[in-house]
């Protein structure tokens, strides 16, 4: 068994409560229960927590990644919480599990995933960001600014550690293929990408030395579903200090809400709002778009936390700012640029309306 300890962070939408909004307690408790009793062998620790209808479950092991058994463990958890929803009729029971059979590892089967492994520091903090009615590349433009923009990260600056730069391993998610940008040297050449948020994501950064940095998960629901089923509703985990950016840095990017692909149906851009964990419950037009971030210290596995980071009142100015471009954004109602252009919105109703009326196009 390795020395290393991996965290891996799961999460699934098995059922709302109200329709999209949230997550019933009862839901919550099973989760913990079966991670309690099935993981009682694997886990060294967990933490269950929701951001809007998704279940977050944050595990640490010394399994590595894309372990079967731990894949295995968070599939049991979901099925069991998605019991618990369809007795209480909570709306899209079982929605982002795509199949009936667990076949060895979670991805391309519905719930998100991020997973790293690594040597835990002297100090490990961690952030662990998780978002609601949006998708991966939700996270492309917080990522650069806390790795890439000394505006934002004086530590790449001022800190030695930092000042050699990060690599970015950006995937395409059409073609399912990897490319990585050595920054700040190919820093234009990356933005080239990342501003193409719908196709092009972070998967993970890495500092130059080869130490992981920073995963987010990748899955897109609409292409292994071929329907729209829910949006991605992503995750993302920072490491922090100590040669990594500070927490206040892996931060600072929320502090000014940026436009994100998702809100009602998937199928508009709205601001993300930074929130606290309690206000992470999307209902105005079935949001805006929520991210919430969970700090935590790693103590030989332990996660000791979490620190419900949002909640801070100096993120109140971004949640007011976010709530005026809402406000601007659904004047637009059905028009672009709130809702998104066609060609993402394959997975709606457009292609059965586009087939019912090709006959009318001359």
């Amino acid at each position: 068994m390795s020395t290393k300890i991996t965290l891996s962070v799961l999460k699934a939408d098995v059922g709302g409560f109200i329709g999209h909004g949230s997550v019933h307690p009862d839901m919550l408790e099973e989760a913990k229960k079966t991670l309690k009793q099935e993981g009682k062998d694997i886990l060294i620790d967990f933490n269950v927590t929701n951001v809007g209808d998704d279940i977050n479950l944050v595990l640490t092991h010394q399994e590595g990644i894309n372990s079967r058994d731990i894949h295995s463990l968070a599939w049991a958890t979901f099925l069991n919480c998605t019991e618990v929803a369809k007795k209480m009729k909570m709306y899209g029971a079982g929605q982002d599990l795509l199949s009936d059979a667990f076949s060895g590892n979670i991805k391309g089967m519905g719930p998100g995933i991020a997973e790293m492994e690594f040597e835990e520091r002297t100090s490990e903090p961690i952030i662990i960001f998780m978002a609601d009615k949006t998708e991966p590349g939700a996270w492309n433009l917080p990522l650069y600014k806390i790795f890439a923009d000394p505006f934002n990260t004086i530590g790449l600056v001022i800190d030695p550690k930092m000042h050699a730069g990060f690599v970015f391993e950006v995937l395409d998610l059409i073609e399912d293929i990897l490319v990585t940008f050595s920054c700040p040297e190919e820093l234009y050449d990356l933005l080239v990408f990342l501003g193409a948020s719908n196709r092009y994501v972070v998967k993970s950064i890495f500092a130059s030395s080869g130490e992981i940095a920073a995963v987010s998960s990748t899955q897109k629901l609409n292409q292994m579903a071929g329907r729209y089923v829910g949006k991605d509703d992503p995750v993302l985990i920072v490491r922090c200090q100590s040669g990594l950016p500070a927490v206040g840095e892996v931060l600072e990017p929320f502090a000014n809400p940026h436009l994100v692909a998702g809100w009602m149906r998937g199928s508009h851009y709205g601001p993300i709002i930074p929130v606290s964990q309690k206000n992470a419950v999307p209902t105005r037009f079935d949001g805006p778009p929520r991210v919430i971030a969970m700090g935590f210290q790693l103590a030989n596995g332990k996660l000791i936390g979490p620190q419900d980071l949002f909640a801070d009142v100096a993120f109140d100015r971004a949640r007011q700012t976010a709530l005026e471009v809402a406000d601007y954004m659904r004047k637009m109602g059905p028009f672009e640029p709130h809702r998104l252009p066609l060609d993402e919105m394959e997975y709606t109703t457009m292609p059965q309306v586009m087939e019912r009326l090709k006959g009318r196009f001359k």
